[in-house]
Protein backbone atom coordinates (compact mmCIF):
# COMPACT_ATOMS: atom_id res chain seq x y z
CA UNK A 1 0.00 0.00 0.00
CA UNK A 2 0.59 3.29 -0.87
CA UNK A 3 0.00 6.20 1.15
CA UNK A 4 -0.04 10.16 0.54
CA UNK A 5 -0.25 12.70 3.00
CA UNK A 6 -0.76 16.35 3.08
CA UNK A 7 -0.07 19.43 5.15
CA UNK A 8 0.44 23.23 5.07
CA UNK A 9 -3.08 24.61 4.35
CA UNK A 10 -4.86 27.02 6.06
CA UNK A 11 -6.42 30.21 6.30
CA UNK A 12 -4.34 33.32 4.91
CA UNK A 13 -4.92 36.58 3.08
CA UNK A 14 -5.00 37.66 -0.22
CA UNK A 15 -1.55 38.86 -0.93
CA UNK A 16 -0.07 36.17 1.72
CA UNK A 17 1.91 32.46 0.92
CA UNK A 18 1.82 29.39 1.62
CA UNK A 19 3.63 26.35 1.82
CA UNK A 20 1.74 22.55 1.33
CA UNK A 21 3.61 19.88 1.56
CA UNK A 22 2.73 15.63 0.75
CA UNK A 23 5.20 13.16 1.71
CA UNK A 24 5.04 9.44 -0.06
CA UNK A 25 5.25 6.39 2.18
CA UNK A 26 4.40 2.57 2.46
CA UNK A 27 5.64 0.07 -0.42
CA UNK A 28 7.40 2.65 -2.75
CA UNK A 29 9.76 0.65 -5.23
CA UNK A 30 9.70 4.65 -7.02
CA UNK A 31 8.43 7.77 -8.18
CA UNK A 32 7.62 8.92 -11.21
CA UNK A 33 5.84 11.83 -10.57
CA UNK A 34 4.14 14.21 -8.07
CA UNK A 35 1.43 16.76 -8.55
CA UNK A 36 -0.56 19.27 -6.94
CA UNK A 37 -4.46 19.58 -8.34
CA UNK A 38 -7.13 21.23 -7.01
CA UNK A 39 -11.24 21.46 -6.51
CA UNK A 40 -13.26 24.30 -5.45
CA UNK A 41 -16.71 24.07 -5.06
CA UNK A 42 -19.02 24.18 -8.30
CA UNK A 43 -15.51 23.76 -10.40
CA UNK A 44 -13.50 21.32 -12.29
CA UNK A 45 -10.11 19.33 -10.98
CA UNK A 46 -7.99 21.56 -11.75
CA UNK A 47 -3.87 20.54 -12.39
CA UNK A 48 -2.13 23.05 -10.18
CA UNK A 49 2.01 21.61 -10.70
CA UNK A 50 3.70 18.60 -11.48
CA UNK A 51 7.35 17.40 -11.12
CA UNK A 52 8.65 14.46 -12.55
CA UNK A 53 11.48 12.36 -11.49
CA UNK A 54 13.59 14.22 -14.02
CA UNK A 55 12.64 17.41 -12.14
CA UNK A 56 10.71 18.33 -15.08
CA UNK A 57 7.69 20.48 -14.10
CA UNK A 58 4.77 21.83 -15.26
CA UNK A 59 2.43 24.46 -14.30
CA UNK A 60 -1.53 24.94 -14.89
CA UNK A 61 -1.86 28.51 -16.33
CA UNK A 62 -3.68 29.58 -13.47
CA UNK A 63 -0.48 29.57 -10.98
CA UNK A 64 2.65 30.22 -14.06
CA UNK A 65 4.35 32.29 -12.04
CA UNK A 66 2.69 32.27 -8.80
CA UNK A 67 3.26 28.81 -7.47
CA UNK A 68 6.89 26.67 -7.61
CA UNK A 69 6.70 22.64 -6.56
CA UNK A 70 9.81 21.32 -5.93
CA UNK A 71 10.89 17.59 -4.10
CA UNK A 72 12.87 15.88 -1.66
CA UNK A 73 13.32 13.26 -3.54
CA UNK A 74 15.46 11.23 -0.27
CA UNK A 75 12.30 12.17 1.94
CA UNK A 76 9.69 11.00 -0.93
CA UNK A 77 7.88 14.71 -0.60
CA UNK A 78 6.61 16.99 -2.92
CA UNK A 79 6.21 20.76 -2.14
CA UNK A 80 3.87 23.14 -3.33
CA UNK A 81 5.07 27.27 -2.51
CA UNK A 82 2.12 29.34 -2.81
CA UNK A 83 2.66 33.29 -3.15
CA UNK A 84 0.64 35.97 -4.51
CA UNK A 85 -2.43 33.88 -3.42
CA UNK A 86 -5.84 35.22 -4.44
CA UNK A 87 -9.26 34.45 -3.17
CA UNK A 88 -10.03 32.75 -6.04
CA UNK A 89 -7.38 30.02 -4.96
CA UNK A 90 -9.75 28.83 -1.93
CA UNK A 91 -10.25 25.27 -2.78
CA UNK A 92 -9.53 21.56 -1.49
CA UNK A 93 -5.85 20.97 -2.56
CA UNK A 94 -4.94 17.09 -3.41
CA UNK A 95 -1.38 15.62 -3.72
CA UNK A 96 -1.20 13.20 -6.15
CA UNK A 97 1.71 10.51 -7.08
CA UNK A 98 2.20 8.34 -9.97
CA UNK A 99 4.72 5.60 -7.93
CA UNK A 100 5.59 2.28 -8.61
CA UNK A 101 5.03 -0.15 -5.63
CA UNK A 102 7.68 -3.25 -4.61
CA UNK A 103 4.67 -5.43 -6.08
CA UNK A 104 6.04 -3.86 -9.46
CA UNK A 105 2.59 -2.34 -10.52
CA UNK A 106 2.48 1.48 -11.18
CA UNK A 107 -0.45 3.33 -10.34
CA UNK A 108 -1.73 7.02 -9.51
CA UNK A 109 -2.44 7.59 -5.77
CA UNK A 110 -4.10 10.72 -4.24
CA UNK A 111 -3.82 12.28 -1.20
CA UNK A 112 -6.76 13.04 1.29
CA UNK A 113 -7.01 17.10 0.45
CA UNK A 114 -6.05 19.64 2.30
CA UNK A 115 -8.32 22.79 2.95
CA UNK A 116 -6.71 26.54 1.68
CA UNK A 117 -8.92 29.32 2.42
CA UNK A 118 -7.97 33.05 1.07
CA UNK A 119 -9.89 35.56 2.48
CA UNK A 120 -10.11 39.00 0.98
Amino acid sequence: QVQLVESGGGLVQAGGSLRLSCTASGSILSINAMGWFRQAPGKPHELLAIITRNDTTTYGDSVKGRFTISRDSAQNTVFLRMNSLKPEDTADYYCHGNIRSISGRTADYWGQGIQVTVSS
